[in-house]
């Protein structure tokens, strides 16, 4: 009867997790929303500004004479927007993964091991939350562009920003050790997938 409880909660929580990605992926899509947001016209509902983008800033001189670039978008507009989109959907993800959690382990009737099993899904959730950033966060100081890292049952998934030509073994080879080191899993386990 346990063990019967146990996977009813596991299922709920995939469900919750499914349902909470599709969510988000149709909200992306443009469905239900104003017709200047399936547009692509995000600006005028966003203040000006969109998630992850960086704006051309001017700067005078000292003189007061001109105005000077400082900074300015290095990567393309679809690459950003789809890390930020990634990032966004596997912490709604989780977010909605958690709360169904700390609900089941917080329920008066509920047994102690349902409980237990909760805390351990919720500290598990907690550490794959941290080895992702934390991998995240070195690929970036290998000098790669962006990055982002999704941590299953099954291993690793490293979605990473490469040139025109891709990445060759050495990157690969620095990636992998990267996860390996962070996580502790297999070279098998671990993928990289390649967005130019």
């Amino acid at each position: 009867m346990n063990m019967w409880k146990r996977n009813a909660v596991v299922a709920v929580v995939i469900l919750f997790i499914c349902v909470a990605v599709y969510l988000n992926w149709s909200y992306n899509r443009g469905e239900d929303l104003p017709d200047a947001y399936a547009d692509g016209q995000y600006e005028e509902f966003e203040a000006g500004k969109t998630l992850g983008e960086t704006a051309l800033v001017n700067q005078t001189d000292q003189s007061g004479q001109e105005d000077l670039p400082v900074s300015e978008t290095t990567m393309p507009e679809t690459e950003n927007k789809y890390f930020s989109e990634a990032r966004l959907t596997r912490q709604q993800s989780r977010d909605s993964a958690l709360a169904l959690l700390r609900e089941t382990a917080g329920r008066d009737g509920a047994e102690q091991e349902v409980r237990s099993q909760a805390d351990a899904d919720i500290e598990l959730i907690a550490k794959n939350a941290l080895s992702e950033a934390r991998i995240e966060n070195l690929i970036k100081a290998k000098g790669y562009e962006d990055c982002v890292a999704f941590i299953s049952d099954e291993g690793i998934n490293i979605v990473v920003s490469a040139t025109q030509d891709g990445l060759n073994q050495s990157d690969v080879a620095k990636i992998k050790d990267i996860a390996k080191s962070e996580t502790g899993l297999k070279a098998d386990k671990i993928k990289i997938v390649p967005v130019q």
